[in-house]
């Protein structure tokens, strides 16, 4: 097999290539490794590189993949990347700020070790809007995000580096977090696959965190069964979450393959009720998503599944919720990032109140002071019960619209972003640029599952993502549903010019 082709290939063919000798996992650490130093420069996808620490592994892997049973590490020599917000031992970890430009963790976060422990390769830690605020990945301190598809355009956010990397073909896949859309939109903008599981369902120990109420790790890949299998090492109980679920994992490739063994070719999603809201058809919605999300609709028709409607909590009032719980979350989180413990300290302080002022206010980018200041004000005296307060309230309410709507339907369908990727440095008001999130934050609210696919790409060549809502504990579902649809479609096939370079 050329080399030129390796970063083309699935997570399954990956494993078969190495379980078989068609290539080692030096070959294949090399070939991306090369990759990202020849084509990097252009998309700047990655904060840091960790090339030697990834040959020492892929020798490792290699010494394993010849004297092994390979089953014991599912992902025993395959590349792959964190998104910059998972403690990384040894490794800077930044968060993409200017406060943590010299953090180096200590520890592994649980997700870190899980994928280390099934035997993939990390190659380097991955840009990201700073403390995961942002959904074009420019507020980074390291510098904006390009969109593989198209140089000059965002990739998305929070996430952006993660969905580049992967777009880019510098890994086959990669972590990402997504606190209201920040997986989903970048797999959308970046012509991916990505799917944010239940609250609970990936521990967030040792994830530097904005929301922690609203925060979930999850998953990058060209198509569901590569996220499948990422997820699949990500997820299970951790005593050092109190937020962890103990609930047992199911086998999601297994349970792919099952379902693929069962399915008619004619009618694979027979007995499928999708419900579909015409609240997240409404106003803002570009015409060019809208026409291949409704397409991408009636293919699933066409494969046996039903439409239904169902009515949901009116987007508005979710982004409104949203942005008063998460800032308040993210104005406590943020405090601990002071100038004394680690990180950025200002020169010369003058007293122990200068220090804090002035650390914290050369340390933050713009958009991580707004919501700071957004959230110290929604938790202050005489205004707490008035908004911090009120939005929990109506936070359960979108929960119970949620649960009404699953005693109608199996998922829940939606475009996943109101545009495809829009220009870098256009002149977006902070309101504008909140909107694009407008349809994924309600699922973070209500602690859901939901996923982001390939619907098909507009006349100008950008991708366009459909999202796909599940019941809580769903994951499989999702995963399922669309690796089915992706058996019989060809959107998730469709690559950026730079997989060809």
């Amino acid at each position: 097999m050329a080399n030129t082709e390796l970063h083309q290939l699935s997570i399954r063919e990956l494993k078969d290539g190495l379980a078989s000798k068609k290539f080692s996992s030096v070959e294949l650490t090399e070939h991306h490794l090369d990759r990202i130093d020849r084509l990097d420069s252009e998309v700047n996808s990655f904060i840091t590189v960790t090339a030697d620490m990834a040959m020492d592994a892929a020798k490792q892997a290699d010494s394993e993949l010849a004297n092994s049973d390979t089953e014991a590490k599912p992902l025993l020599g395959i590349p792959m990347a964190h998104k910059d917000l998972f403690c990384t031992e040894g490794v800077l970890t930044t968060s993409g700020s200017k406060i943590l430009y010299n953090f180096v963790s200590p520890y592994d976060a649980t997700v870190v070790a899980n994928i280390k422990n099934a035997g993939a390769i990390c190659l380097g830690k991955l840009n990201m809007d700073e403390f995961a605020m942002g959904s074009d990945n420019e507020s980074s301190h390291y510098g904006a995000v390009h969109n593989p598809w198209d140089l000059h355009r965002v990739p998305g956010g929070s996430s952006g580096g993660s969905a580049a990397a992967v777009a880019a073909g510098f890994v086959p896949f990669a972590t990402g977090s997504d606190t209201g859309g920040s997986i989903r939109q970048p797999a959308s903008f970046c012509g991916l696959t990505g799917i944010k599981p239940t609250y609970g369902r990936v521990s967030r120990f040792g994830m530097i965190a904005y929301a922690s109420s609203l925060d979930q790790a999850g998953t990058f890949g060209r198509s569901a069964e590569d996220c499948a299998y990422l997820l699949q090492q990500m997820a299970g109980y951790d005593p050092k979450d109190a937020t962890s679920i103990k609930r047992d994992v199911p086998d999601y490739v297994a349970d792919m393959n099952t379902a693929v063994q069962n399915s008619t070719d004619v009618k694979p999603f027979a007995g499928l009720k999708i419900g579909v809201a015409k609240e997240y058809f409404g106003k803002g919605l570009d015409k060019a998503v809208e026409d291949k999300v409704r397409s991408a609709l009636k293919q699933y028709e066409d494969l046996g599944a039903t439409i239904v409607d169902v009515n949901i909590t009116n987007p508005e009032i979710t982004l409104a919720t949203y942005y008063m719980l998460a800032p308040a979350e993210a104005s406590s989180n943020l405090s601990r990032f002071d100038g004394v413990r680690f990180g950025y300290r200002c020169d010369d302080p003058k007293d122990l109140h200068d220090l804090y002022t002035r650390s914290r206010s050369e340390g933050f980018g713009d958009e991580v002071k707004r919501r700071i200041l957004m959230g110290t004000y929604a938790l202050s005296a005489g205004y707490f019960d008035a908004y911090y307060t009120k939005a929990q309230k109506v936070r359960r309410v979108i929960l119970q619209d949620f649960a009404r709507a699953f005693e109608q339907c199996d998922v829940i369908a939606s475009p996943t972003a109101p545009t495809p990727a829009y220009k870098l440095g256009e002149d977006l008001d902070p309101v504008s640029m909140y909107l694009g999130d407008v349809y994924t934050i309600a699922v973070n609210l209500a602690g859901l599952p939901a996923i982001s696919m390939p619907a098909g790409l507009t006349a100008d060549g950008l991708p366009v993502g459909l999202q796909l809502i599940g019941n809580h504990w769903d994951d499989g579902k999702l995963l399922t549903t669309a690796h089915l649809y992706q058996q019989h479609t060809e959107h998730h096939k469709a690559t950026s010019g730079m997989m060809g370079r």
